[in-house]
């Protein structure tokens, strides 16, 4: 999380802007500053080369903050101007920079957003901001039909840095740039909206074709020549068999110069049937507490209510509430207690085994969750996590094991009061209040702050307060700490070492100050994986770690953050769990103009498949309040969240990686294997797993998770067709 707030703009599933464009996408690169290398004619020939679509520090500059430059060289045809309508204006579209840019043409500065340390009023990011800056065709910098340079220096103040989210190109403005095109569908149709946002009236060709992407089949086309008058919408509906996966591709081609603008769009198909009727627990089969802790353990299971709760074997110190299914109370003695859980209603009736480890060691299984930071941003105040929790409650996700409120950035004062304790500000007016409220009703509590003299959002941090700090949040009921790097950068340079040393010292004193705490408050490390955190986290008790910059609601974030962390395979262990970010589904919006997540939904299943495969945290980061159907099932599905819960607690590994799929493999508690068969492709890919290629035995039996469905045995060979950018989830034993 950055400095500041940036609102996201709604985006489309795909949007092609207007042909004719120069794309780039082979960069030169150098970390450091000098103004020279803005020029056209400075040589970079010695420079690196580096992708512009993801951070800098997955390609090789780990923990490097502060300037770098990006040069693009290409040849500016007249062409572009020639195939235009308007001929006056150039685009160039940069995607986004972490965390401040200011960019160069030809030596020519030609727009930057954010500040820089050295602008009037200091470093102020925008890292979630499409950068997109025009210029006129008639300025002098232009060499056209030449060779031209793009120079782009980069602030990172922290965290990941540089280019990313989407390839750069350029090309020019033109009529095609004024129209846009909605889809939105549901189970068995929808709506596509073309609008015309100009003052002009745009002719044009409007193509709808509706295909089961699956089996290669046009299920129904149309074709229809329209005029678009000035500011004006048309909407068409459209309809398709329910239940299935389906594509929805609109293009306008607009008639003056043929350029064409589509949209691709995935209906939001549902895989998981709905829980049966009949008592289901789910939820994690283990939990830690330290001696004498307060113990909370909202028992999570489906079914017709009202549902009965028991619990036998409860040791003294335990109560359960009957009615509410929490049990709550506290032990003093070391060592495990196995309690038989029941649950039943009018239907039938559920059993399972609760094993509590008493001892130094807590989040025995990831963390599941909901925090405030991707949904409310700044925003956040206490009737919004309130509300948030009640939709938890109310949309039935408590009942399949998310448990965590966690405030993010924006709670507290900006001064302390006049003996140092922090003080929540006006949008938080009773804190122990608020945690009372939410464990009453079996959630648990977290809160947010940083190391440094102040969080990512300008409030006030815990530095040289963290026993103050630690004592108030214990005081409130916080079970949840997350813990951000931030502005401890500036102390961190200000002391001038580099060594990992300095690098754990400010969590190694905010752990002092939680363990002296009588409560537990789950320690989660968000650093951006600065130093190899998942090689020390735990030695600092960090139940959690960050091991990535920011992820965003694209496919570019999710898959090169996703698919990347198979080098911290050895580090996850119960109590201690590599963290790739928070859970990007539903909407979102970083503050309080919220959007549909971008991720189409296959992206979505790959998205939580993965995550529940690496033994991720699983923090919702949306508004649950306004969450659809589809994003309630694709969170309520037991079987997946069940690997991410798995008590084993190991994460999955990489076995197989190619340019098109990726496989990877599970070791689970009862013996059997979960596969996850990933599609990076934009097209179907039929991927056939050779059993003995990854490990596994020459018979296995096969079941699917996400449509909890039991597929039969296969020898040898496992053959399937995956979607584009999609997923196969399957559970294999012998």
């Amino acid at each position: 999380m950055k400095k500041t707030i940036a609102l996201l703009f709604v985006c489309i599933s795909l949007n092609s802007f207007a042909q004719d464009k120069i794309v780039l996408s082979s960069p030169k690169f150098i970390t450091g500053d000098n103004s020279q290398y803005k020029e056209l004619s400075f040589n970079d020939a010695s420079w690196a080369s580096i992708k512009p679509t993801i951070v800098w520090e997955e390609q090789g500059y780990p923990d490097y903050d502060g300037y770098a430059w990006y040069r693009f060289h290409f040849i500016l045809p007249s062409s572009l101007k020639t195939h235009s309508y308007w001929k006056d204006t150039l685009r160039i579209a940069a995607g986004k920079v972490d965390d401040v840019d200011e960019t160069f043409l030809n030596g020519v500065k030609i727009g930057q957003t954010g500040t820089l340390p050295t602008d009037p009023g200091g470093y102020n990011g925008k890292y979630d901001v499409l950068r997109e800056y025009h210029i006129s065709t008639n300025d002098k910098s232009l060499m056209w039909d030449k060779d031209n340079v793009l120079a782009i220096r980069v602030y990172d103040g922290g965290g990941g840095g540089g280019m990313f989210g989407g390839t750069p190109f350029i090309n020019m403005m033109d009529i095609i740039d004024g129209i846009t095109i909605n889809t939105v569908t549901n189970n068995g149709g929808g709506k596509i909206t073309v609008t015309n946002q100009l003052r002009q009236a745009v002719p044009g060709t409007l193509k709808i074709q509706v295909r089961d992407g699956e089996k290669d089949k046009v299920i129904n086309s149309s074709e229809q020549k329209i005029i678009l008058s000035p500011i004006q919408s048309i909407t068409k509906n459209i309809s398709f068999p329910q239940g299935k996966r389906i594509e929805v591709i609109a293009s306008f081609t607009e008639k003056n110069t043929g350029k064409t603008k589509s949209v691709r769009n995935v209906n939001a198909y549902i895989l998981t049937p709905l829980p049966s009727l009949t008592p289901k627990i789910n939820g994690a089969k283990v939990a830690g507490v330290r001696p004498s802790s307060p113990f909370l353990y909202k028992i999570a299971a489906t079914g017709q209510k009202p549902l009965q709760y028991a619990a036998t074997g409860l040791p003294a110190g335990l109560q359960l509430n009957a009615a509410t299914g929490v049990i709550s109370g506290s032990l003093s003695a070391e060592g495990n207690y196995v309690i038989h859980l029941a649950v039943s209603n009018s239907l039938g009736k559920d059993e399972r085994a609760l094993t509590i480890k008493v001892g130094s060691l807590l989040a025995l299984t990831p963390p599941m969750g909901w925090n405030s930071w991707n949904c409310w941003g700044l925003s956040v105040n206490a009737e919004k996590v309130k509300s948030s929790a009640q939709a938890l409650i109310d949309k039935g996700l408590i009942d399949h094991g998310w448990a965590y409120m966690n405030i993010d950035d924006g709670w507290d004062q900006p001064a302390r009061a006049a003996d140092g304790t922090i003080v929540p500000n006006t949008k938080f007016p009773d804190m122990k209040g608020l945690g009372d409220w939410l464990h009453a009703r079996g959630l648990k509590f977290g809160i947010y702050s940083s190391p440094g003299t102040t969080t990512c959002g300008g409030y006030t941090a815990s530095y040289q307060h963290e026993m103050q700090d630690a004592t108030s949040y214990a005081s409130w009921g916080i079970d949840y700490l997350k813990y951000d790097w931030c502005s401890y950068g500036d102390v961190y340079k200000k002391e001038g070492d580099t060594s990992l040393a300095a690098y754990m010292k400010p969590y190694q004193v905010m752990q002092k100050a939680l363990n002296a705490q009588p409560r537990d408050i789950h320690f989660s490390l968000c650093q951006y994986g600065m130093k190899d955190v998942w090689k020390w986290g735990a030695q600092v008790d960090g139940n959690t770690w960050r091991t990535t910059g920011d992820i965003t609601d694209t496919w570019e974030s999710l898959s090169s953050i996703g698919f990347s962390q198979n080098v911290q395979y050895p580090y996850a262990q119960p109590g201690h769990w590599n963290d790739p970010d928070m859970l990007i589904v539903g909407q979102v919006g970083w503050g309080d103009q919220l959007h549909n997540t971008r991720l189409t939904p296959d992206e979505q299943y790959t998205h939580i498949s993965l995550w529940c495969m690496l033994s991720s945290p699983l923090l919702i980061g949306c508004d649950i309040s306004n969450m659809d159907d589809f994003t309630v099932n694709l969170l309520s599905n037991d079987e997946v969240i069940a690997l991410d819960q798995d008590v084993l607690g190991k994460q999955a590994q990489q076995k197989i990686k190619n340019s098109n799929y990726q496989v990877w493999v599970k070791e689970l508690e009862d013996g059997s294997k979960a596969v996850g068969i990933f599609n990076l492709s934009d097209d179907y890919q039929t991927v056939s797993v050779n059993w003995q290629d990854i490990g596994l035995g020459n018979t296995e039996k096969v079941r699917d998770l996400w449509r909890q469905k039991d597929l039969g045995a296969f020898n040898n060979t496992f053959k399937t067709k995956v979607t584009p950018h999609g997923v196969i989830l399957i559970k294999v034993m012998q």
